[in-house]
């Protein structure tokens, strides 16, 4: 099979189309046909030399922690039988989400990693979904977000800040402030966020919006944001998505929560209901996997990167 990777630590120019064997599906995983592929800071970071925890060294390397495409291999255990999991059978459209190697023609993953695909979701959609909307959905829940609330989410025009901020909205919070470029400030208002640029001055420009406080922070940019959130709310109220190294020294959360199919199932709800919109920004061929890391760095974009194969 082709897939987007990369013999050595680098660049976006590290990444290239190599042919690599194509998986087999063991017992309780499913071989998905991969028709589309998030592309997401995380990735960028694996590309860079970080290694997550259970991840071996060797390279090559392929990226890609979420995908959706059609089931095309069922092992032992998943196809309706004894003990299989419902609805997970050949010719399924599935998303889901795995730790690497979702930038390739093939993934193998465990069959409670994927969920059906709605219908009125299209791939480019379906296949940048799993990752933001999770993240923000276990981020809104770990801070306790609730009826009337006033929420500060930054980097608000991303994927994590365009799911917080309208699942903010659906949970019963009265406010959401979103952080963003001028540029992006209609895109928010169109989420249901008021909008707020970067830069100095920022903690007054959000104390005039907010004259009854900010309940609770959902930080996707660090830096400067995440000093003038700490101005305006307790740390514990406080989650980054970014600066986890210094985490514990600010006494700000980071995520605690895995994805979980069902989760996925019930954020593609929302999304299948209209209660949800997900956009995409850009769309790249595998083989320009490397121009697509080289957009999510830039990190001001409204929605998705995504990779479509053909």
């Amino acid at each position: 099979m082709k897939a987007a990777a990369f013999f050595e630590f680098g660049g976006p120019e590290v990444l290239r189309v190599a042919e690599l064997p194509t998986p087999e599906a063991g017992e309780g995983q499913v071989r998905v046909r991969v028709r589309a592929a998030g592309v997401q800071p995380f990735d960028l970071a694996i590309r860079e030399g970080w290694t997550p925890e259970g991840v071996g060294g060797e390279l090559p390397r392929v990226p890609g922690n979420e995908f959706a495409g059609v089931v095309d291999q069922v092992g032992e255990g998943v196809d309706g039988s004894e003990g299989g999991v419902d609805g997970i059978s050949v010719g399924a459209e599935v998303l889901g989400f795995n730790l690497l190697n979702c930038y390739a023609e093939y993934v193998v993953v465990p069959a409670e990693n994927v969920t059906p695909k709605p219908a009125n979701m299209p791939w480019e959609v379906a296949g940048g979904f799993t990752a933001g909307t999770q993240t923000a959905h276990i981020a809104l829940r770990q801070l306790g977000v609730g009826e009337g609330d006033t929420v500060l989410v930054h980097a608000a025009a991303g994927g994590v800040g365009t799911a917080a901020v309208q699942l903010a909205r659906l949970w019963g919070a009265a406010t959401v402030i979103g952080t963003a470029r001028e540029e992006n400030h209609d895109y928010l208002r169109a989420l249901g966020a008021t909008p707020v640029t970067y830069g100095e001055g920022l903690a007054e420009r959000v104390r005039a919006l907010a004259p009854g406080g900010v309940d609770l922070v959902v930080d996707g940019a660090g830096g400067e944001a995440l000093e003038v959130s700490l101005e305006l709310v307790k740390g514990e109220r406080v989650l980054t998505l970014v600066e986890h190294g210094r985490a514990a020294e600010l006494g700000v959360q980071v995520t605690r929560g895995v994805r979980q199919a069902s989760r996925l199932a019930e954020l593609a709800a929302l999304y299948a209901k209209g209660d949800l919109v997900f956009p995409v920004r850009g769309t790249y061929p595998l083989e320009r996997a490397a121009d697509a890391h080289r957009e999510v760095a830039g990190r001001h974009g409204q929605g998705k990167v995504v990779l479509v194969m053909e």
